[in-house]
């Protein structure tokens, strides 16, 4: 069984001599004045990777058009900055786009896999995957990679072309899912290690990997988990009052946005008082707004969608009694890891993902068959029994104390060191 990463990473090692070739699964944006834009959770994701690596080449492509807020320069990364050569690729997700372009991007690609001594690609897409180009590259020349993915993008796609809103939208998700899934059978069947994000995620790929591993991914380090004094004060004020309920996340189909508003609409018809924000923008918000404004509820939950800053997102979690859920597809969502740290319990659909980060404490409760109705009796039930709420609050607390971004970087690496040999070779003939 795979070990997730709770290492203590409070001193980490010197890093290993060598360079490590990275593709992102985000992109880079350019201000007015030429430099370079990443999300601010990436440029973290850097400065980690700088603490286990001498060298860092990071591949990621370049989006036209204006930034999202969260996209600042790369100065937050730090003095680590030096040691980083970045490499933007096109922009390049419809085919024809993708095919005009792939040559050049493959020469360049093909150019930088002798110059590392450890090759690490993202893959989540078919048209404009550079990193699934990557690693085939990689594969041509021999060498040892790692694949890495925290979600399962075919499924991804498969339950977009039933929900997406466009027809067109619908119809591309129809003919791209089933080569995107055998893009990605292949990808991972080939690479000398896998790096999982979440156990959804690892469930579904590790049959197919000759060596898989369970990680994680977040960007909270250990002064932001909720403190002893406040989760006592947390527990008091969940004694009384409304259930206060949070999601925090994008307003899509795959995240069960109508499930959620549909289970609040189900749980005020049985006379619960509560308060509820889903904290996110997205292409459901329109649609949950009118079935709240439908219902009644608007005075009652709160859709402010697009929050910045990471003291106010944890601010709202902390606020939180609970955490509901519904997600609906293969992935390993950060939120419900965020959550856990805040000493938020996590209620909603089961799979493989939650119940794995609640196993060691039973931080949550889960409900089986993506079910509005019983998520709104889970809910009901705690609104109702608030010893029990209380507890698992402070199970919570237990299940999110092993997380922080030091410790799951810390632990990806020393899976990278320890079974990806520096410069190593396949011992196959390229294929």
């Amino acid at each position: 069984m795979p070990h997730s990463a709770t290492a203590d990473a409070s001193l980490p090692p010197a890093p290993a001599a060598g360079t490590i070739l990275l593709y992102l699964p985000v992109a880079f944006h350019q201000a007015d004045d030429g430099s370079w834009l990443l999300e601010d959770q990436a440029c973290n994701g850097l400065r980690l990777w700088a603490r286990h690596f001498e060298k860092l080449i990071v591949i990621a492509p370049l989006r036209p058009g204006l930034p999202p807020p969260a996209w600042v320069g790369l100065s937050r990364i730090g003095p680590a900055l030096e040691r980083i050569e970045i490499v933007p690729l096109p922009w390049a997700w419809r085919p024809d786009q993708f095919l005009r372009r792939l040559p050049r991007v493959r020469r360049q690609i093909r150019a930088l896999i002798p110059r590392a001594d450890w090759l690490g690609f993202a893959i989540g897409g078919l048209f404009g995957d550079w990193g699934a180009v990557a690693a085939y590259e990689a594969r041509r020349q021999g060498r040892m990679h790692y694949i890495w993915a925290d979600r399962v993008e075919s499924a991804v796609t498969r339950e977009r072309a039933k929900s997406a809103g466009k027809w067109r939208h619908r119809l591309l998700a129809r003919l791209y899912h089933r080569p995107m899934a055998a893009m990605e059978r292949d990808l991972v069947r080939h690479a000398s290690l896998g790096l999982f994000h979440g156990r959804d995620t690892w469930s579904h790929y590790a049959p197919l990997s000759p060596n898989p591993q369970l990680v994680h991914d977040i960007h909270i380090n250990r002064e932001d988990h909720l403190p002893p004094a406040a989760l006592k004060r947390k527990i008091t004020e969940a004694g009384s009052g409304p259930l206060r309920i949070i999601y925090t996340g994008r307003a899509e189909p795959m995240k069960g946005a109508m499930d959620w508003v549909e289970a609040l609409v189900l749980l005020a018809e049985q006379g619960v008082d509560f308060r509820a924000t889903w904290a996110g923008e997205g292409s459901a918000l329109p649609q949950m707004q009118a079935r709240i404004s439908a219902a009644g509820l608007s005075d009652k939950i709160a859709l402010p969608g697009f929050i910045t800053g990471r003291e106010t997102i944890l601010a709202l979690l902390r606020e939180a009694d609970v955490m509901a859920f519904c997600h609906k597809t293969p992935e390993s969502p950060r939120c419900l890891i965020e959550a856990l740290i805040s000493g938020t319990p996590i209620i909603g659909y089961d799979s493989a993902y939650p119940r794995d980060l609640i196993a060691g404490h039973g931080g949550g409760l889960l409900v089986p068959g993506q079910s509005p109705a019983a998520l709104a009796a889970a809910l009901a039930g705690l609104a109702r029994d608030r010893a029990r709420l209380g507890a698992l609050i402070a199970h919570a607390a237990g299940d999110g104390a092993p997380f922080s971004d030091d410790a799951v970087f810390a632990h990806r690496a020393g899976l990278i060191l320890t079974h990806l040999p520096r410069f190593g070779r396949t011992g196959q003939s390229p294929g």
